[in-house]
């Protein structure tokens, strides 16, 4: 079993997530137990990005993923194994992993979602379910924290998009953004994909975070007041990943050709300011 964990905080490590924050206001089990979950999450997504492999060969490490978490893996590496027994420790279901990995397949064939519905329906898989399982290794007693878990993915997702906008045009030609919004504000695929920043791409990109202002404001009326401790995770990284939103907005969207991000410091500074809050709700 140590050796299992180690794997997983080996990957959450070199992954440099801002979920590694979040996940300091757990118990010690719990925190575990979300390191065994991301981890899947970031080795499931890693093979599907991973342009060394043919997509033949992808699709099958993914498929073989999904049949052994459905059905049971019949020589589970240590991973494997850490990821099959969550299931048997929380009300997750195994049908939840598996649309996970039909999120991250997709990948390998769909690189352009037409309207805001079919984008939605990627977000749902990737993100909104992501979610729903991590609101199970949390702990909540109110389902509308189920509402808040979908709500928050959307949210998440949708800042991903318009963050990494021109690093997955520059990595397989991929565009996220709607078509239909494209065409809605005079922007073109070819000016994405060779990142051309205007005042017709700045107004597509308020538009889009707005629409992502939208499902954080949804997120945070579904969110029962009684759970925001169960929920303080969650709730971190939605503040990461808004500050990261209108850190984008304040730099009217020049995101074509920069990745941005939080600092370490101010990160640390919000891990601080959640368990402080923590500490005062027992005391």
């Amino acid at each position: 079993m140590a050796r299992r964990a180690s794997v997983s905080r080996q990957i959450a490590r070199r992954s440099k997530s801002n979920l590694a924050f979040a996940l300091f206001t757990l118990t010690p089990a719990r925190r575990r137990d979300m390191t065994t979950f991301y981890a899947f999450c970031r080795v499931v997504d890693d093979i599907a990005d991973d342009n060394e492999l043919p997509v033949d060969e992808r699709r099958a490490l993914l498929g073989a993923w999904k049949k052994g978490l459905l059905h049971g893996f019949s020589n589970p590496d240590d991973l494997q194994a850490e990821v099959s027994e969550l299931p048997l420790r929380y009300a997750i279901r195994r049908e939840w992993l598996g649309e996970i990995i039909d999120g991250v397949a997709s990948d390998l064939s769909h690189t352009r979602y037409e309207t805001i519905e079919d984008l939605l329906a990627y977000c749902y898989k990737v993100a909104s379910v992501v979610g729903l399982v991590s609101i199970e290794i949390f702990g909540y007693t109110n389902d509308a924290c189920k509402n808040y878990a979908v709500n928050l993915g959307y949210a998440l997702q949708l800042t991903n998009i318009i963050r990494d906008v021109g690093e997955d045009a520059r990595n397989g030609g991929r565009i996220y953004l709607p078509l239909a919004d494209l065409r809605r504000f005079g922007v073109s695929e070819a000016q994405i994909l060779e990142r051309r920043y205007s005042a017709e791409f700045r107004a597509l990109m308020e538009f889009e975070h707005q629409r992502a202002l939208h499902y954080y404001h949804e997120a945070g009326r579904a969110l029962p007041e009684a759970e925001r401790g169960n929920m303080m995770p969650a709730e971190m990284m939605a503040q990461i990943y808004s500050e990261i939103l209108e850190k984008i907005r304040r730099h009217d969207f020049h995101a074509l050709d920069r990745r941005f991000g939080l600092s370490k410091a101010r990160k640390l500074t919000i891990l601080a300011a959640y368990a402080v809050r923590g500490w005062l709700k027992v005391v």
